[in-house]
């Protein structure tokens, strides 16, 4: 049984390398003009993966179009932001995937980095799909505590794999993206 684990997690890695992203949407809170503006552009232009920003001063929002093959790093992204003096209200990743299988309250490796799908049956993602970031460094207070109630695993509080993550075969202390679609 456990080689038969092991053997479907490893599939599910393989098959995940087919899922790659295109776009990262950011939108910004705390700003007020088009300096503030300027100065997270300028951050997010420093990211290894960033190819080309566009930017909406209306929305406050941020596109980043990632270079063909390149990981996405969320983490790097907020900083960049938090670095201008500003805080992210909402993060989405969008994507190409092809017949990316995802299982409901379960983890997947993208780009070298692990998100765990909450509130998702198990389903397969192909051609376009959106994720929504909903870790708490990437939305409010209220929007966390309300997607907590999708999952009763501890890594949704820490954004670290723990024992419930460990089980699916993350390594211990893995960072976890927790997103919807």
């Amino acid at each position: 049984m456990k080689n038969i684990i092991i053997t479907a997690l490893l599939l599910l890695t393989g098959i995940a390398a087919r899922a790659q992203f295109t776009e990262v949407h950011i939108q910004a809170s705390g700003l007020t003009c088009a300096m503030c503006a300027k100065s997270i552009f300028k951050n997010l232009q420093t990211l290894s993966f960033a190819e080309k920003i566009e930017t909406d001063l209306n929305t406050s929002t941020f596109v980043i179009i990632v270079k063909p093959g390149a990981s996405v790093d969320p983490d790097q992204v907020r900083k960049k932001v938090e670095e201008a003096g500003f805080a992210v209200a909402a993060m989405q990743l969008k994507g190409k995937f092809e017949k990316t299988p995802i299982a409901g309250d379960g983890h997947l490796s993208i780009g070298g980095n692990t998100y765990h799908f909450l509130g998702e049956g198990s389903k397969e993602l192909s051609a376009d799909a959106t994720l929504v970031l909903v870790d708490k460094s990437f939305v409010t207070d209220k929007d966390f505590k309300k997607y907590s109630k999708l999952t009763k695993m501890e890594c949704y509080k820490t954004g670290m794999a723990g024992e419930c993550c460990e089980k699916e075969g993350v390594a211990p202390k893995t960072r976890i993206y927790h997103v919807t679609i």
